[in-house]
């Protein structure tokens, strides 16, 4: 049984470095892409170079070039998820996830805004679908999905973090926690969902109360196993970057009999 006697206030809001703090303890390991280079084309036809060492990654597109460390999981035998927390811009943060055997890929760029705006999330996203130049694409392209639309999932990302999602729409899902500093509080924010391929969708959130965005990549196949990482203010007001990661509980689903979610 869960003790209590230590439940935050509600009105005593975590910031995020307080909350992210052990967050990645069940996340798959790393993996090396040292010697590795790539060039992907944007749906917006331009272009983002990538060429890893062993602990760095030179980079060039998006508007800017410069070199940053990266974090890279494989997920899956063939897909490769590689976060740059960036150092050169430290408000900013650039995702990367890359099949070797579609060549398919995505993009995501997470943006700290200079001034909080009220009703809008501090943490802003920009998402591209492209190709990698690693040899022929094949399958279909990454794009917005609804599969998860009714799906109710928990979220074990160390003994001390366990959070439950509701995916209530295509803009918007419902979190609460469980068990960890942020015990019985929770919200619902922004959120976009990609599919990227079979049992494989990119999920981002962007919340209002705390200047923090995220993006995963869940596994709902037989693995359910989530990778992710986090951008946000800590509680100085600095910018922070955090890996995220762990284990996913299906609890359920619903579905709409007539009128649907947006």
């Amino acid at each position: 049984m869960t003790d209590t006697s230590t439940d935050p206030a509600l009105d005593e809001w975590r910031t995020y470095d307080e909350f992210a703090a052990g967050i990645d303890t069940f996340r798959l390991p790393n993996t090396p892409l040292a010697g590795t280079a790539l060039t992907l084309t944007l749906d917006d036809d331009s272009t983002l170079t990538l060429e890893f060492s062993e602990d760095a990654v030179v980079w060039s597109g998006l508007g800017a070039s410069g070199t940053d460390p990266y974090d890279a999981v494989r997920v899956r035998d063939d897909v490769v998820f590689v976060n740059i927390p960036m150092r050169s811009r430290p408000r900013e943060a650039v995702t990367v996830v890359f099949s070797t055997t579609t060549n398919r890929a995505t993009v995501i760029r997470s943006r700290i805004a200079p001034e909080a705006v009220d009703g809008t999330p501090q943490v802003g996203q920009d998402f591209w679908a492209a190709t990698t130049d690693a040899g022929p694409v094949s399958g279909d392209a990454p794009g917005p999905s609804r599969d998860l639309i009714g799906k109710r999932n928990l979220y074990r990302y160390s003994p001390h973090h366990l959070y439950e999602h509701v995916y209530i729409s295509s803009r918007r899902y419902a979190w609460q926690c469980l068990e960890g500093v942020q015990r019985g509080h929770g919200d619902m924010d922004l959120s976009t969902v990609w599919k990227f391929a079979d049992g494989l969708y990119l999920f981002c959130f962007r919340e209002f109360r705390i200047a923090v965005a995220s993006v995963w990549l869940h596994d709902l196949g037989y693995q359910l196993v989530t990778t992710g990482i986090f951008l946000g203010l800590t509680g100085e007001g600095d910018a922070e970057h955090s890996r995220a990661g762990g284990h996913i509980y299906p609890l359920g689903a619903v579905s709409y009999p007539d009128a649907q979610p947006v």
